[in-house]
């Protein structure tokens, strides 16, 4: 799209592409690095990383908001081209949601450099990696219109998250953090907005591109499956007779994933002893 020529990053591949695999390598090699090493503690680092990424969703959300209102955005299905401004205004917004993406990769650096080598799952690297690349081709080809509305969803959920993530970080706000559980509920609705959002613009078109609506629901799919599937083995499996005697955890999301929050988060030991 030649309105985002010249942009950080679009002109480009490459950056996305080495970023990417210096991402990968930094967990394999963190990895080894951190073997014989005692984990870092990261308080400090934590809670001011968690306050500027719910910050910076929280700027995306009401951007993307107050710039699809202007446009007189279609819910249903938005084309790329008849909103003039607002939607270089909405390409803008959605410039830092791809940026916000390599800012977190630090989410998995943390768990390196606190040894929960645990939560570095399939899962949790799969997504990290693949909406970094995918949201540089979303910026290059379809940078506004119908994209609006997934990252406005996430926007708001990792308001929530992060928020979260960075309170439970104090052990005095721990006990105050009661709505753990509506974030693993919410998310899975986001997941599944997405796909019927983008699927409505496919069964009554308005120009944009169909390619684009089938990857991105193909994609939203595979990440519904993943989480469903760790949602059953989460919740749905029986704990053992071992599991029952040691100390009780329950789950967290990890940038749209549960984790095992109050054993860690983002990589803070969540117990007395480690206090």
């Amino acid at each position: 799209d030649t309105r985002v020529r010249g942009w950080f990053l679009l002109d480009s591949y490459l950056p996305t592409f080495f970023l990417t695999g210096a991402y990968l390598l930094c967990i394999w090699l963190g990895k080894k690095f951190m073997k014989n090493r005692p984990p870092f503690s990261l308080r400090a680092h934590l809670i001011v990383y968690n306050l500027g990424i719910t910050l910076l969703s929280f700027y995306m959300l009401v951007e993307l908001i107050l710039a699809t209102w202007e446009g007189g955005y279609n819910l249903q299905c938005q084309n790329l081209h008849s909103a003039g401004e607002a939607d270089i205004r909405v390409a803008k917004v959605l410039w830092w949601y791809y940026f916000s993406k390599v800012i977190e990769f630090m989410d998995t650096i943390f768990f390196v450099l606190r040894k929960k080598s645990s939560q570095i799952t399939f899962l949790h690297v799969y997504h990290h990696a693949t909406m970094f690349n995918i949201w540089w081709c979303v910026l290059n080809w379809i940078p506004c219109g119908q994209s609006f509305f997934g990252p406005t969803l996430n926007s708001f959920i990792h308001v929530l998250m992060y928020s979260y993530y960075g309170l439970s970080v104090i052990p005095s706000m721990r006990k105050y953090l009661w709505w753990k559980k509506y974030l693993t509920q919410a998310q899975l609705i986001q997941f599944l907005l997405t796909i019927v959002h983008t699927l409505s613009a496919a069964v009554k078109p308005c120009g944009f591109p169909f390619g684009c609506l089938m990857f991105q629901s193909s994609y939203m799919a595979t990440l519904v499956i993943l989480f469903i599937n760790f949602y059953i083995k989460t919740y749905r499996k029986a704990p053992s007779r071992t599991a029952i005697k040691e100390t009780p955890v329950t789950t967290e999301i990890k940038n749209g994933f549960h984790k095992d929050y109050f054993t860690t988060a983002n990589g803070f030991q969540n117990n007395k002893k480690a206090q």
